[in-house]
């Protein structure tokens, strides 16, 4: 299943490809949002900014990306993904692994209060 978007309370995700090796997504984070600081337990994720600018957090390591920078996050590393800006961050989210389901989500802090 592909070309599908989910709205979140940061923003929204666009699912452009879906199959058994990869997942690739759009992330559309909504100025002065955040994603949860969570985990994934069976696929990384690499990011790469396509507009905005990210502040990211991975485990302990804080970054800054602008357009066209990208950031690896292997499994298991805690990680998070804001827009302190004013307009819209946009993100190409490449996922690889063995499960991409949204149920591989480890929640350690929301701002929404989901588990």
């Amino acid at each position: 299943m592909a070309n599908y978007i989910e709205n979140r309370p940061w923003g929204s995700f666009e699912v452009l490809l879906d199959n058994v090796n990869y997942k690739v997504k759009t992330l559309t984070v909504r100025p002065q949002k955040r994603l949860s600081l969570q985990s994934h337990k069976r696929r990384n994720e690499n990011w790469v900014v396509v507009a905005g600018q990210a502040y990211v957090e991975i485990d302990d390591e804080f970054l800054i990306l602008d357009k066209g920078q990208h950031v690896f996050i292997p499994i298991g590393a805690k990680h998070r993904l804001e827009n302190k800006g004013e307009v819209d961050l946009v993100v190409v989210e490449t996922q690889t692994g063995d499960y991409f389901g949204e149920d591989d989500i480890v929640r350690y802090a929301d701002d929404f209060q989901r588990t």
